[in-house]
């Protein structure tokens, strides 16, 4: 089966600086590169074309469009200050960096799931993220959480968030998102909106009148007042969650061909970062 692995480098980076390993000059960015010679020699996987995406930095346009969107604000400094450097050590191991300024990371992925999801078997989107449930297709574009050796299906989206990938930015409207900055609208849970858009998909087919939902939710009429009187909002939410699928990141698969780790290049990394400890582990070298 051939597969192309995109990977949401930035999720990489805040986890491996939140690990419970050993505190360590630029952990981080160690964590990182440890992690994906994981993935790159891992016998099940033995990626043939891999990129990663990193929100550098994490302000994006979508905080021109909500001033309560998040932000670089509140990230640790000794973490923010890997940004760059994260991106180089990647690079050393000879897989393709995609480095976002006006974009995020996520649009980064959901636009290389996009261009390759005709090309390759299947695309992996190593992210348990909940927006790139909205790449998903059926088993051909699929999620990986290799924290918990978990595969994100169209099937399991659904049984998770009660709704089609299409859906997943109306839901995150309604609900709202923590992570993101994303408030939602107030009223509206995970069960209630998940049980409405299963029915109408979209926030603007959801019937003005709770009389006229075949959607067994409680609490209908308040439910149904909620974003008719904050529609601007809602839709302005959902604008957030809509990953941009667009970006022209690569002309061909070429691009993203991982062909082994470069050899030189990646000693030359582990002794300018005095990181003797990963020096062996490659083996598919080029």
């Amino acid at each position: 089966m051939r597969r192309v692995h995109l990977v949401d480098g930035t999720y990489e980076l805040f986890r491996a600086h939140f690990s419970k390993r050993p505190d360590r000059p630029r952990k981080a960015t160690v964590g990182v590169v440890g992690s994906l010679i994981g993935l790159l020699h891992d016998p099940d996987e033995l990626p043939t074309h891999v990129a990663v995406a990193f929100d550098n930095p994490i302000r994006s346009f979508r905080n021109d469009l909500f001033a309560g969107y998040k932000s670089d604000e509140g990230v640790p400094p000794e973490l923010r200050a890997q940004f760059d450097a994260v991106e180089e050590a990647v690079a050393a191991l000879g897989v393709t960096v995609w480095s976002m300024v006006d974009h995020e990371a996520d649009d980064a992925l959901a636009s290389g799931a996009r261009r390759f999801r005709d090309a390759f078997d299947q695309v992996r989107i190593l992210t348990p993220d909940k927006d790139l449930g909205q790449s998903v297709i059926g088993t051909r574009v699929v999620q990986v959480d290799r924290m918990r050796k978990r595969v994100i299906d169209e099937d399991e989206v659904v049984r998770a968030r009660g709704v089609h990938p299409e859906s997943i930015p109306d839901l995150l409207a309604l609900i709202g998102d923590d992570a993101d900055g994303i408030p939602g609208i107030p009223g509206w849970g995970a069960v209630s909106a998940g049980a409405v858009l299963a029915v109408y998909r979209h926030l603007e087919d959801i019937p003005a009148d709770p009389s006229k939902w075949t959607a067994k939710v409680r609490s209908g009429d308040r439910l149904a007042a909620a974003p008719a009187a904050q529609r601007g909002d809602a839709l302005l939410y959902r604008r957030l969650a809509t990953l941009v699928d667009d970006l022209p990141l690569v002309k061909s698969e070429d691009d993203v061909a991982f062909r082994g780790v470069p050899r030189e290049r990646f000693l030359e990394w582990c002794a300018a970062n005095e990181v003797s400890d990963l020096r062996d582990r490659p083996t598919r070298w080029l």
